[in-house]
C-alpha cells in the first residue's frame, strides 16, 4: 500500500507492504526490510536493511514522532484528499496537541503572531529529548495554553491557529 508522508516541508511517497519476517518498505524503486520492536520497558529498536538503531517513537493520530540516533524527526501522514484541501486552503488542524508528555522548552510565538506553514511554534522536552512543533498551515496564532517550563499530558492542547483574515476584511 503506498502513503504520502512529509518530514518537515518535504513529501515522500513510501510503500509498505507485509512479507515473511515482517515488513518491507519501498522507497524510490528500492525495497528494505523494515521493523520496530518495542520492549518492555518502553524503548524501541528500529531495523532498517539489517541495520538496528535505538529509538524512541510516539504516535498520536496521524503524526509519528521519531527520536533516533541524536535526531528528532515528525513525520505526518496526510491523506490524499486532505493534502488537496491544504493546497485550496480548506480545513487544516487548527490544534497543536502534545504528541507525548513533556514540558515547553521554548516558544516562538504568541497569541497575535502571523505564521506560515512549516515555522517553529515551540519546543517541547520529553524524556531527555526535544521536539520541534511547527505550524501545519499559515494562519495567525490564536491562543496559547502553555508558558516556558509548564509541563503537560499527552494530547493536551498547546495552541491554537486561526485564518489569516484576507485582505480587505474587517480587522
Amino acid at each position: 500500500m503506498n502513503h504520502a508522508f512529509k518530514l518537515g516541508e518535504a513529501e515522500y511517497n513510501l510503500g509498505l507492504s507485509r512479507a515473511a519476517e515482517g515488513y518491507r518498505l519501498h522507497v524510490g524503486g528500492r525495497s528494505l526490510a523494515v521493523n520496530l520492536h518495542r520492549n518492555d520497558d518502553g524503548s524501541a529498536v528500529l531495523t532498517l536493511d539489517g541495520r538496528s538503531e535505538p529509538a524512541v517513537v510516539a504516535v498520536r493520530g496521524d503524526e509519528v514522532f521519531v527520536h533516533l540516533d541524536g535526531d528528532s524527526y515528525a513525520l505526518r501522514y496526510e491523506h490524499p484528499l486532505q493534502r488537496l484541501a491544504a493546497q485550496a486552503h480548506g480545513s487544516a488542524e487548527d490544534q497543536v496537541r502534545a504528541p507525548m508528555p513533556g514540558s515547553i522548552v521554548a516558544l516562538h510565538v504568541e497569541a497575535g503572531s502571523s505564521v506560515a506553514r512549516g515555522d517553529t511554534l515551540l519546543v517541547m522536552e520529553s524524556m531527555k529529548m526535544e521536539t520541534t512543533l511547527t505550524a501545519a498551515r499559515d494562519g495567525v496564532v490564536e491562543s496559547v495554553h502553555f508558558a516556558v517550563g509548564q509541563s503537560f499530558d499527552r494530547d493536551a492542547l498547546l495552541l491554537e491557529l486561526m485564518a489569516r483574515p484576507e485582505q480587505g476584511d474587517a480587522p
